[in-house]
């Protein structure tokens, strides 16, 4: 399976594998390791397999994901925030940033992400990713994730993921939903958000976010390529 990620070299790709009509069992994988859980890679995969309320199952967490033929919408772990006040400067210095309103390491279904909320511009940012992914694996984390209010109805994020073999990963939905509930408690953004990623390296992604009562994380999906494997 690895080797197959690695040939897509895609941010995820998954392996799987149907249990019951309305469940299955699922692998992911980045270009370089295996990942417990991911957003994208389940919206995407629960959609494929066809319109219907799926029970999916990988290692790190069982979902409902419900699809329909237009996208999918999916429940998340509670993400576990952790304040990351001595690794700061590291952090910052990495992403060339000057300051954070709140920098803190979010974890659900075992996937880490260090969600870095700022004020500043990150459009531009261009970051060592080299430094990137040392930082990353410092803090013990697949990704930094640099973010930002546009008003209170609209995040935007960037996704730096080398540590995890992907310079940036224009859609993540297991950030998504810890950034829509991270920025709830940091700037009292509304309870349904969406945010933007991807515009920067031309592949724009709208990420549905609702933290209301849970963590839902949704949108639309579209074909972009199909084929097959000789094995």
């Amino acid at each position: 399976m690895q080797p197959i990620a690695r040939e897509v070299n895609l941010s995820e790709t998954t392996f799987p594998s149907q249990t019951s009509d309305d469940g299955y069992e699922m692998r992911i994988f980045s270009p370089t390791v295996e990942l417990p859980f991911a957003g994208h890679p389940s919206i995407g995969t629960a959609w494929t397999l066809g319109p219907r309320r799926w029970t999916q199952v990988t290692s790190g967490a069982t979902v409902i994901v419900e699809a329909d033929e237009h996208g999918a919408r999916m429940t998340q772990p509670h993400p576990e925030f952790e304040q990351l006040e001595e690794q700061e400067e590291a952090i910052l210095s990495a992403l060339g940033l000057r300051s954070a309103d709140g920098i803190c390491r979010s974890t659900a279904g075992g996937t880490t992400h260090v969600l870095v909320a700022t004020t500043e511009p990150i459009d531009g940012l261009a970051p060592d990713l080299t430094r990137v992914a040392d930082v990353s694996r410092l803090c013990r984390a697949h990704t930094l994730v640099p973010m930002r209010a546009d008003d209170r109805s609209n995040l935007y994020a960037r996704v730096f993921a080398p540590a995890a073999g992907v310079p940036e990963d224009p859609g993540s939905g297991s950030a998504a939903g810890p950034i829509g509930l991270f920025a709830r408690q940091l700037w009292s953004t509304d309870h349904r958000v969406v945010v933007g990623m991807g515009a920067e390296i031309g592949r724009p992604s709208r990420i549905e976010v609702d933290v209301t009562d849970e963590v839902l994380v949704g949108g639309q999906v579209a074909i972009s390529a199909e084929g097959h494997f000789l094995i």
